[in-house]
């Protein structure tokens, strides 16, 4: 099993705004692709659920070929923690393998299953 979620990541640490919510500037964008047993094992809620707790934007989907794609975008911290998530999944599912791609943040509001 190779899992490559959260490896090699560069810490980007940049300073808060004072108010304790990210500024701009410390949102950061993640495409995630799980591969397993990952569908039909309820994963999508449970990211969304986590998603909306840790105040992550973005989208999860199932693909055709059986893996599971998603777009994390929120604080850098949040983001890490669902990306680890993403590595075992919620009790029924099975993770062989986890891609994670860095994007440019979109801006991107509210959290949805597609």
């Amino acid at each position: 099993m190779r899992n490559t979620a959260c490896m090699g990541l560069p810490s980007m640490a940049r300073p808060s705004d004072g108010k304790n919510r990210p500024m701009a500037d410390d949102l950061v964008r993640r495409r995630v692709v799980v591969r397993g047993r990952v569908q039909g094992v309820f994963f999508r809620d449970s990211m969304r659920e986590r998603a909306e707790t840790a105040g992550v934007a973005g989208w999860v989907r199932n693909c055709a070929d059986g893996s599971l794609e998603a777009v994390l975008e929120g604080p850098e911290d949040a983001v890490k923690e669902l990306a680890r998530f993403a590595s075992s999944g919620p009790p029924r599912a099975s993770v062989d393998d986890v891609q994670l791609g860095e994007e440019e943040p979109e801006g991107l509001r509210g959290f949805e299953i597609r």
